[in-house]
Formats: C-alpha cells, structure tokens, sequence
C-alpha cells in the first residue's frame, strides 16, 4: 500500500498504559503483521518498520531498522488503545488503533534529562518503501549526475552550536536503497536505513532511545551537504566527502582517557541495587581483574555492550574476573533509577553489581571518578589488572550496526581479558 501523508493520520492520543513487564491479553484486532511507521520530526517524516506478532494470546512487538530487528520490552492492548513499551529506556509508543484495525496513531514519549521527549507518530498496515516520494516530502533533489553511487566511505562533519565533530560515514547502496552508518569517537548511529533518489540522501533509525533522520544533497563537487536531527530536540547540519576505506579520521578510543592517579588505580564507592555500597576495597577483587564499566541504561551502545560484559563475566569469573557496572542515570531519583537498572539487569542476565553513581551529565560523571582524566563517552569501560593498576580504558564501544568494526572490537576486548587473566 502507499503511504498516506502524516498529517492525515494523526487522530486520538491515549495516555499512558499499565506496568511495562505485565502481559496483557491480545487485542480485539488482529495487530500481527508488518506495519510502516512514521515519527512527526522537526525535519520532516522520520520512518522505521514496526511487525507485531501474537504468541498464544501475547502481542509482542519488533521495530525494525535494515537487518536489525529490536525487541520491545511488552505490547499493553486496552480496547483500542495500545502501548508499546522499552521500559528499559523508559520509552512508549502509545495509540489509538482506527475502527477498522489499519491504523495507529499516536505519541512517542520517553525520559531524557530535564523531562520527557515526545514525537506524535502513526502507522499503517503493511509494508513499503522507507521514505515518501519528492511530490509528498516536499524535498527539494540534490545533483544526481555529480554522485551515481553512494557507496563507500565518506569523511563527515557535523556542526552545531556548540560546534564540530568529525565522523565516518559507511554506506551500501542496492537501486535506490542506502544501509549503513556513521561511526563518531564515542560510538555510532546503528542501524541506518533509507534511499538516494534524484541526488537526495534520506536515512533514519530509531530503536526506542534514539530517533535519528538525516537528509543530505549532492552537490555538483562530488560532495553530501545536508541536515540531521536526534528526537524534538537537536539539529546540526552535516558535510561528507569521499575517502578511502583505510584513511584515518578518528581517534583512537584506547587513548582517548588516561588514569589521573600516579598508581594507576581506580577508585570507586558507590550503593548498588541492593542497597549496599560497593568499594574497588572491597575483599571480592583483591587479586582479581576488574572491568568497570561506565554506562546508562538509556544508552544504546551501552545495551550493546552489555550482554557480552555478562557473557565474559560468566565465561571468566572462575579464572579472576570481576565485573562492575557504574550507572550514570537521566533523573538521579534513586528509587526511579534503580528500577530502570533492574529491568536492564534482568534483560540481560546480569549477575554482577551495578551501583548508582551520578547523572548522565559528562562534567558531574568526570567528577565522580576522578581517576580518570574525563568521561566523554558512555560506555567507557576500565580494565584493571591483578594488581589493582589501570591498564586500558576504552572509550564508547562501536555496535553491531558497524559490522567489523564491532567484531574486530569484541576480539580486541577478548584478547585483552584474556591476556591479564594469564598474568596470574
């Protein structure tokens, strides 16, 4: 089916749905199927896929960004109104589903620091290209003859108000169909997925936690010159240049951050989830190697890291591994942020302490741990040696929406656990 512009879906919003772990009955109208939904953002149409699926009277729900395919936490059904549930990024898709079960429309509300973000969405029924033609969209087209082919690698430059940033772009084009991402020093934009058509680039992801649309024209030199925006509240504009696959353009995040303290050590004393405040004193990593790793429930990169910290932590913890989640959460209400850790630990299967630490705010997390020289990403993850000294500390971590460069990261991460646990 074609696409019907935004503005004509968006109807009836409903509030807020039950506890986001309850499993609520399926509802009156068959949801199950592939759906085109679409995010009413400051730059125009932001769309994502979105398949529901009923599991012996439980609807789940999946939204879907290139091969990515991400879980939502629970689908609560209340007459015609539904909610789709991240609780770990403490993020819903509420709605109201039309007579005939064919559309929803609605609002995206999630946290974020000093409030709640909220985007008005819709969806409808079935499945079709990503992006609306020119004669819906209202985008003007870049120069096509300058640029047949997107792919490849592309030095980019974003800037704001608070000024520049150097990234790399990596594309796949099949038709008029663009995958990839863009890689910064932190992390990356994960799964990207959109069309080049006339000389204009559009892509989009959202997973939940981060709503993502970018635009960009082919100029007659060879160059992308364009716009991106992140959920109601950040724009910057963007520029990219062809480059070759091997040119360097980022830092290196094994060098980013240095140890402070003339011993190398790492300290840290904060209360875990328990209640109980945990120390780098404590007897249980004497002796031990020690990860610690920086993180935010709320962080997409962190949610990748993750379940391999868990993994290693219980490949390894027989041999002297020790793993330790410092969390810097959006509200620093305990009770609200430990919630949030739980359903992250439950998710993930994490059987070591993650203690609360200060908000997510880089310049407060930085003075919380003063070992090290800044906090400029999440996550940041500290490797610790028998005898207590800081050997590494990496900054971000590149998620599987980079293809290689996450593979060739998890190894390095590995071989580099492996290499202190045989110190002995």
């Amino acid at each position: 089916m074609r696409w019907v512009t935004f503005g004509l879906l968006l109807g009836l919003v409903v509030g807020c749905g039950a506890a986001a772990e309850e499993e609520r009955a399926a509802a009156p109208f068959d949801l199950a199927g592939e759906w085109r939904a679409v995010l009413a953002s400051p730059g125009g149409d932001l769309p994502f896929g979105l398949r529901f699926e009923d599991h012996g009277g439980t609807v789940r729900a999946f939204i879907l960004n290139d091969i990515e395919e991400v879980p939502t936490s629970a689908v609560v059904v209340v007459g015609d109104s539904v909610s789709i549930e991240m609780s770990w990024y403490d993020s819903k898709l509420e709605g109201t589903v039309s007579s005939d079960g064919s559309i929803i429309t609605g609002w995206w509300r999630k946290t974020v620091p000093g409030g709640i973000s909220e985007l008005a969405w819709a969806a409808t029924r079935g499945s079709s290209d990503r992006f609306d033609a020119f004669a819906i969209s209202g985008l003007q087209p870049g120069d096509r003859e300058a640029i047949s082919d997107l792919t490849g690698n592309w030095r980019v430059t974003f800037a704001d108000e608070n000024g520049g940033e150097e990234a790399v772009a990596e594309f796949h084009q099949e038709g008029q169909r663009v995958t990839g991402t863009i890689l910064t020093a932190t992390g990356d934009y994960r799964y990207l997925d959109g069309s080049y058509e006339s000389g204009l680039l559009r892509l989009s992801t959202f997973d939940g936690a981060h709503a993502f649309l970018f635009d960009a024209r082919a100029r007659n030199d060879g160059a992308l010159n364009g716009n991106f925006w992140s959920r109601d509240s950040h724009h910057a504009t963007w520029t990219a240049n062809r480059i070759d696959p091997e040119e360097s353009v980022l830092p290196d995040p094994w060098q980013q951050v240095v140890p402070t303290d003339d011993k190398r050590r790492f300290r840290f004393s904060f209360v875990g989830l328990d209640g109980e405040r945990v120390s780098n004193e404590d007897p249980r990593f004497a002796g031990k190697v020690v990860l610690v790793n920086l993180f935010g429930s709320w962080c997409p990169n962190c949610n990748d890291e993750a379940p391999l910290l868990a993994e290693w932590h219980r490949r390894w913890n027989a041999d002297g591994l020790e793993v330790v989640g410092l969390a810097f959460e959006f509200s620093g209400d305990p009770e609200r942020d430990g919630k949030i850790l739980g359903r992250f630990a439950n998710r993930y299967g994490i059987d070591y302490p993650l203690l609360l630490a200060v908000v997510s705010d880089k310049a407060e997390a930085s003075a919380a741990v003063p070992d090290l020289s800044a906090v400029l990403s999440y996550p940041t993850t500290v490797f610790i040696d028998r005898s207590g000294a800081i050997r590494w500390i990496h900054s971000g971590f590149s998620g599987p929406g980079t293809g290689r460069h996450h593979d060739e990261l998890v190894a390095e991460m590995q071989r580099r656990i492996e290499e202190l646990l045989a110190e002995g």
